[in-house]
């Protein structure tokens, strides 16, 4: 999961990947968060969760301000500026389950259904066509439905 913090004026100021994050700083994370589990903050970075993103990053501020505390880090005018946003390896890992799972009733259905999420959530939309292509299931593609209209 990346998070984004943008400026005012439209430049992305910090790009934080919680891949990079320690288990340290996840365990601070999942304390500042009232304990927490890491696994229900990644659902609420999803979910675009002011408190878990703006704990992201707080937690990295802190390798350079040891001393900033969570409860009065502020991130003003946080629906602008803060972005949760998945990766190529998450968008291949939701498309892999939902490829198990669909593969198993045979049907396309529920790769339809969640695709317009991921891509919502991806940094780069077209990962996830990319990935659908990988998975062997290109037709469900926008590059193959756009051209069929």
């Amino acid at each position: 999961m990346i998070i984004s913090y943008t400026q005012n004026d439209g430049t992305v100021e910090q790009r934080v990947n919680t891949d990079d994050l320690s288990a340290l700083e996840a365990a601070a994370i999942e304390e500042a968060m009232d304990d927490v589990p890491w696994r229900a903050i990644e659902a609420r970075l999803q979910a675009q969760d002011p408190t878990a993103m703006r704990a992201v990053l707080w937690v990295v501020r802190r390798r350079d301000e040891p001393d900033l505390e969570f409860g009065t880090f502020d991130v003003p005018g946080w629906r602008r500026r803060l972005k949760a946003r998945i990766t190529r390896d998450e968008i291949d890992d939701a498309l892999t389950n939902i490829m198990r799972e669909a593969l198993a009733k045979s049907e396309d259905s529920m790769i339809d259904v969640v695709t317009p999420h991921l891509r919502k959530l991806a940094v780069d939309p077209d990962d996830v066509d990319r990935c659908l292509d990988a998975l062997g299931k290109g037709h469900l593609t926008r590059r193959h439905r756009d051209s069929e209209d």
